[in-house]
């Protein structure tokens, strides 16, 4: 019996790593009834796994090799859903050939220097989504552009194999961190499944190649330091989630609460950050770089929630698209609501870090007006940690947002924006529902 069982789930595995292999690989965004299938089959695999391994003892070597088969399949694989990968290697080129990536946009750059635009950067300035703006990444998040540069050679494949090997070892690491929290948090450890086998993280993370993985383990070690009473390991932490990209300064005003008895926290936060941005201030790269993040937010719409609910009204009420001053207007309300949650929200054991961070990350990609996939990321690995499973139905809904890649003009339909976050307010409302049938009830009882 126990060989049947081994058989059909080497049977199974293989159906994924052959799933994975043609999205990662076959089959472009553009195509969207077959990524659909081919993702939503994956999940029912990752689902499976999961209620195997629950009813059974887990064998966690069996299912750390195959997570980590399926990101090996990915490994030298070049991104088909996501052009991003083209700017990652363009700043770390230029900064490997001496010139500073925040100075001109790529458009800029090969008019100013056409002596030094070689066919690599021809190639990688094809490719490219945004030639016209600054760059928006981090000086943390450059020197990893460096790093693939350096190792690269100047080429297309070894310089993605770089960054992708920076990321299944960041992947590694997620991994044993989770266990060891899940463990010691008494959650049962099958969880793990949910993000080491999600066809989503992998997608996103090693075929994708999107950093929000390495801030997930930047942020489990900061909950790896809190649970030991390491104050300055949690603050050298979360100075390089925020290093490596901006989000998690929203989870900042939770640590208010660690007030000056700690001051090798605030000390730790404060130096490693000011060593990390000090590059912005270079040839006063911080305007460049902080114009561009502007332009991003006031302009840019994609698979968002309240914000299209707003700007709906919007049109209803002005007649034209508010975009800049809603977006500002919707800014103002997720600090509010973080500060309010903040302190509002009882921190008594590293469980009520995690549960505050959640709600901090649901706050801020609900308000924004742009929700790429891989944003999810960070949330979704938090939330392991938990009961909650809003994050994991989101993960599986957010697919639909490739829709918008489906028609020549990269129209979102309503109607499937709706079925996305419909889903995503089920798993809301299944994680929350005791708070929102309980404070109807607190109200008129006052």
């Amino acid at each position: 019996m126990k060989a049947k069982e081994n058989a059909f789930l080497i049977f199974t595995a293989l159906l994924m790593v052959v799933g994975i292999y043609f999205l990662g690989y076959r089959v472009v965004r553009t195509e969207f009834s077959l990524v659909l299938s081919l993702y939503s089959s994956l999940f029912g695999l990752m689902i499976f796994w999961f209620f195997y391994s629950k009813k059974r003892t887990v064998d966690w070597k069996a299912v750390f090799l195959v997570g980590f088969i399926l990101r090996l399949v990915l490994f030298p694989s070049i991104p088909l859903w996501s052009e991003d990968f083209a700017r990652f290697l363009w700043d770390g080129e230029l900064l490997n050939l001496g010139f500073n990536p925040y100075l001109n946009t790529p458009n800029q750059w090969v008019q100013l220097h056409s002596e030094d635009f070689s066919a690599y950067l021809a190639l990688l300035y094809d490719r490219m989504n945004s030639p016209g703006y600054y760059s928006v990444y981090t000086p943390f998040n450059q020197f990893f552009f460096w790093l693939g540069a350096k190792l690269g050679g100047g080429s297309l494949i070894p310089g993605l194999l770089v960054l992708k090997g920076i990321l299944i070892i960041g992947e590694i690491a997620v991994f044993f961190l989770l266990k060891s929290l899940l463990i010691r948090f008494g959650i049962g450890s099958q969880k793990l499944i949910f993000y080491w086998l999600n066809p989503f993280v992998i997608l996103e993370v090693i075929g994708n190649l999107h950093f929000e993985g390495l801030v997930l383990l930047f942020l489990l070690a900061v909950l790896f330091g809190l649970e030991r009473k390491h104050r300055l390991v949690s603050a050298s932490f979360l100075a390089f989630a925020v290093g490596l990209k901006l989000v998690p300064l929203i989870l900042a005003p939770g640590f208010l609460r660690i007030r000056s008895k700690q001051p090798w926290f605030w000390m730790g936060l404060g130096v490693i950050s000011l060593v990390l941005f000090l590059p912005l201030l270079i040839d006063q790269s911080w305007r460049n770089f902080f114009q561009s993040l502007g332009l991003y937010q006031g302009k840019f719409e994609f698979n968002a929630s309240i914000y299209y609910l707003g700007r709906e009204v919007g049109y209803w009420i002005e007649g034209y698209n508010t975009i800049a001053y809603l977006t500002k207007g919707l800014s103002a309300l997720t600090l509010l609501l973080i500060l309010f949650l903040a302190f509002k929200k009882k921190i008594n054991q590293t469980k009520d870090w995690i549960e505050l961070w959640i709600g901090c990350y649901w706050i801020y990609l609900l308000l924004q007006p742009v929700v790429h996939p891989w944003y999810l990321i960070p949330g979704l690995g938090l939330s392991i940690l938990t009961k909650k499973i809003g994050f994991l139905v989101w993960s599986l809904a957010v697919i639909l947002s490739y829709q918008a890649y489906g028609n020549h003009c990269n129209v979102e339909y309503p109607i499937v924006l709706v079925l996305e976050y419909s889903l995503v307010c089920v798993g809301l409302i299944y994680d929350y529902r005791q708070h929102y049938f309980t404070f109807p009830i607190k109200l008129l009882k006052k």
